[in-house]
């Protein structure tokens, strides 16, 4: 523990120091294209045999645009984990919805990283609202789970993302910016790491963030990176939307610059994810443009 404090005291003086010596240049937008697009679907707690078969034979029949143009993960729960992983199309990936926190053990009702790792499990989504808001977890043990994850061979889906009550109080980029410090203390390879805003006040709600707003805070959260982590992880990292991303609203909001995909909820259980999977074209009809 001593060791583990130690670490994230000295590694939150050096990101000081280099908020300090780094300047406030503004992150390169023309670096947006780089940045394969990316969708994931968090099927969360939903779901029977029979209907993970059928949503799995829908995407598998399914035309989408090349893994090229964007990478798709899908997130059902561990129970079907291995069932998904046998059936779904194999351009498509597979996250769990969580882990713990080390080493596998005397954890009851805990999935370790190695577990997932030996079910050849890619990814996995960490710091979701449900679970900061649910469960307690602070963005110290999210960012613990973080880096355990990465040091195990996960890639990792990082969510962040304010409340109603932040929002209107007027603190969203100190609460995002807050929960990312967290993470960057603990990692320092970016290069597995997808950030996902989720505003909690979207998720589940109907509601959903504007893309002016969508683009405001994915443009602030990048720039942060910018000054706080470096130039290269701020132009190359991943920083995609969720809160009630749905097939009529996907397009308006991939178009914007600094929104690099979507983290789907309830819409991945539907026919209409395939058409959130389609609105990377957008990026591509920009580029071309």
């Amino acid at each position: 523990y001593f060791t583990q404090l130690l670490k994230r005291n000295c590694s939150s003086a050096f990101l000081q120091q280099r908020h300090t010596l780094l300047p406030s240049s503004q992150p390169n937008s023309k670096k947006t294209m780089a940045r394969k697009f990316f969708v994931g679907g968090n099927w969360k707690c939903n779901g029977t045999v029979e209907e993970v078969k059928k949503i799995v034979t829908t995407l598998s029949e399914a035309e989408v645009p090349s893994e090229d143009v964007v990478e798709v993960v899908i997130s059902p729960p561990f129970v079907f984990l291995p069932l998904v992983k046998t059936l779904l199309r194999r351009d498509f990936s597979i996250a769990a919805q969580n882990c713990w926190v080390r080493k596998g053990g005397a954890f009851t009702g805990e999935v370790s990283a190695e577990m997932l790792v030996n079910l050849g499990i890619p990814w996995v989504i960490l710091g979701h609202s449900e679970r900061r808001l649910l469960l307690n977890e602070s963005n110290d043990f999210v960012a613990d789970k973080v880096a355990y994850a990465l040091s195990q061979g996960l890639k990792v889906i990082a969510c962040v993302g304010e409340t109603l009550e932040q929002r209107e109080s007027g603190s969203t980029m100190a609460v995002v910016a807050a929960q990312t410090k967290a993470i960057a203390e603990q990692v320092m390879h970016w290069s597995n790491v997808v950030l996902a805003y989720e505003p909690v006040w979207a998720i589940g709600t109907g509601k959903v963030a504007t893309p002016a707003q969508a683009q405001e805070v994915h443009f602030k959260l990048r720039k942060w990176l910018h000054v706080n982590v470096g130039a290269e992880v701020a132009a190359s990292t991943r920083i995609i939307y969720g809160g009630s991303v749905n097939g009529a609203n996907c397009k308006e909001l991939a178009a914007q610059p600094d929104v690099d995909g979507f983290l789907v909820g309830g819409a991945s259980l539907k026919p209409e994810f395939i058409d959130i999977i389609k609105s990377a074209t957008v990026k591509t009809t920009a580029k071309s443009e």
